[in-house]
C-alpha cells in the first residue's frame, strides 16, 4: 500500500468503505502512517484543537455490566458512591474550566439512563450552566428516552456522547445488559433531534485489531462528529483487571487508523494517555486533534495547562 498517495486521495475527498480490504493499516511502516495520517488531520481540520472537560455527576451502583468499568454494581471496586451531584458545585467547577479555555464541559452519570429527578437535577444544572458560563455544553447520560433528549436539548447541551465501546461482533463479550443496538439507536436517534454526537470507545479490552477497524467503520457510517479514543486501564474488582495495557505504538496504530477512515472528525485522545510518553504528544502528530483534560483527572495524565502548553509547542492552536 502506498500511504502517502492513499492519504492524498483522502484528502482530495476519498472515503474509506467497509467492503474495503483495510487490513493493511495492521502492518503498515508505524512512522509512515502516523505521518500520513497527521497530513490528512493538517489539510482537512486545520491546527485548531478541541478540549473538552467532564465531571462525575452521579456516581456508582450502576445497573450495567460493562466488564471494564468501575462504576457498574456487579464489581467491587470501592469506588465512591453518590447521587446527582449539588448544582452549584458543578456549575463552579464548569466555570474553572471555562476560565481555563476548556472548549466543551460535560457532566457523567453512572447508570443505564437518567429520568425523574435526576433528570430535573441535570437539567436545571445545564440552565446554569448555559446562562453563566462561556462553555458548550455535553452530556453523557446512558440511553435515553426522546423526552429526556428535548429536555436536555431545551437545556442547552448541544452535543451527546454515547460511545460503541467496540466492534458489533466483540460488544457481547463487553457488556450483557445492553445491546449494540442500544447504542446505535441512541446515536441515530441523538442525531435526528438536533444534537452533536460523541461517540467512540476503549481499545485494549482483548479485541482484535480487526475489531477496531470495525469500530472506526462504524462511526464513519454514523456520521459521528467527536471520537474519543480510551486504552484501557484494567481496574482491580472489574472482570479486567488482569489484562495487559497496551503499547504505545498500539494505540498510536489505532489513532492513526481512525483518521484515515474518520478524516474530518475531532479524533480525540481520552483516557489512558498516561500509558504514552509526554502524555500522547507522539498520538497529535498521528492524526489526534482533540483531548479531555482537566486538573481532577487522573486517566489522562496532564492538566489543563501543561496540555496547553504541550499542544501549542507543537503547533496546535487553543481557540477560544
Amino acid at each position: 500500500m502506498d500511504i502517502i498517495k492513499l492519504s492524498q486521495e483522502i484528502i482530495e475527498g476519498r472515503i474509506l468503505k467497509r467492503n474495503e480490504d483495510l487490513s493493511f493499516f495492521a502492518t503498515e511502516n508505524l512512522d509512515e502512517l502516523c505521518q500520513a495520517a497527521d497530513s490528512i488531520r493538517k489539510a482537512l481540520c486545520g491546527d485548531d484543537v478541541d478540549l473538552c472537560a467532564i465531571i462525575n455527576g452521579r456516581s456508582g451502583s450502576c445497573s450495567e455490566n460493562c466488564k471494564f468499568c468501575a462504576q457498574s454494581s456487579y464489581h467491587h471496586t470501592g469506588i465512591e458512591k453518590y447521587s446527582f451531584l449539588d448544582t452549584d458545585m458543578i456549575v463552579a467547577d464548569c466555570k474553572k474550566h471555562a476560565d481555563k479555555g476548556v472548549h466543551r464541559y460535560s457532566i457523567v452519570t453512572a447508570g443505564r439512563d437518567l429520568k425523574g429527578k435526576d433528570l430535573e437535577a441535570a437539567c436545571n444544572t445545564y440552565k446554569r450552566m448555559n446562562e453563566e458560563c462561556d462553555i458548550d455544553l455535553c452530556a453523557s447520560h446512558g440511553l435515553l428516552s426522546e423526552e429526556a433528549f428535548i429536555a436536555l436539548k431545551e437545556s442547552g447541551v448541544s452535543m451527546y456522547h454515547e460511545n460503541i465501546e467496540t466492534s458489533k461482533r466483540n460488544f457481547p463479550n463487553v457488556c450483557t445488559t445492553h445491546t449494540y443496538e442500544d447504542k446505535i439507536n441512541g446515536i441515530k436517534l441523538a442525531h435526528r433531534l438536533g444534537f452533536n454526537v460523541c461517540s467512540g470507545g476503549i481499545i485494549g479490552m482483548g479485541e482484535s485489531f480487526e475489531d477496531r477497524l470495525d469500530m472506526a467503520v462504524s462511526l464513519a457510517e454514523l456520521g459521528v462528529q467527536s471520537i474519543p479514543i480510551n486504552a484501557l486501564m484494567p481496574i482491580s474488582g472489574t472482570a479486567y483487571e488482569n489484562l495487559e495495557c497496551l503499547t504505545e505504538d498500539e494505540i498510536l496504530r489505532t489513532v492513526a487508523m481512525f483518521r484515515f477512515i474518520n478524516p474530518a472528525a475531532r479524533i480525540r485522545l481520552a483516557a489512558g494517555r498516561i500509558l504514552m510518553e509526554n502524555s500522547g504528544i507522539r498520538a497529535f502528530n498521528a492524526g489526534a486533534n482533540a483531548t479531555i483534560t482537566g486538573d481532577l483527572l487522573t486517566t489522562s495524565g496532564n492538566n489543563i495547562d501543561k496540555d496547553k502548553e504541550m499542544l501549542t509547542q507543537i503547533g496546535f492552536k487553543i481557540c477560544c
